[in-house]
């Protein structure tokens, strides 16, 4: 890896399912990977429940942002994709949760025909580290 890209990790959030890494540093952006609503500690998913996997998603993502010592305020664009875009008004009331002050990140959500073990939703974020 470059010198001047930086992977982070933490045992806080799920190990990656395949060959990439939970977030890269690259200057003062901290891209972080789609997180989907695994519970780090035994991989499972959460629950079938939407808000349930929302919740752990935000959280997933959450770990690796602090990881890297940052906060969710820091985050300047998050990706949603949904299987089932009708989700969408839970994902905006579960994100006013995490979410409280401004300014919001930019952010898109697409439904998708699938996701990793047929989970409802995934995230992944942008986020500006000022160190």
């Amino acid at each position: 890896m470059s010198k001047k890209l930086q992977s982070i990790a933490t045992k806080n959030a799920p190990a990656a399912l395949g060959p990439y890494s939970q977030a890269i540093k690259a200057g003062q952006f901290i891209y972080v990977s789609g997180q989907i609503p695994l519970i780090p500690k035994t991989m499972e998913i959460v629950s079938d429940d939407f808000n349930e996997q929302a919740v752990q998603v935000f959280n997933n993502l959450r770990a690796i942002i602090e990881e890297a010592g940052c906060r969710f305020t820091d985050i300047v664009k998050i990706n949603v994709y949904l299987k089932d875009l009708s989700n969408f008004q839970k994902v905006n009331a579960i994100m006013e949760t995490f979410f409280m002050e401004k300014p919001f990140p930019a952010r898109a959500a697409v439904e998708v025909s699938r996701l990793p073990k047929d989970v409802e939703i995934e995230m992944d974020a942008v986020v500006f580290s000022d160190d």
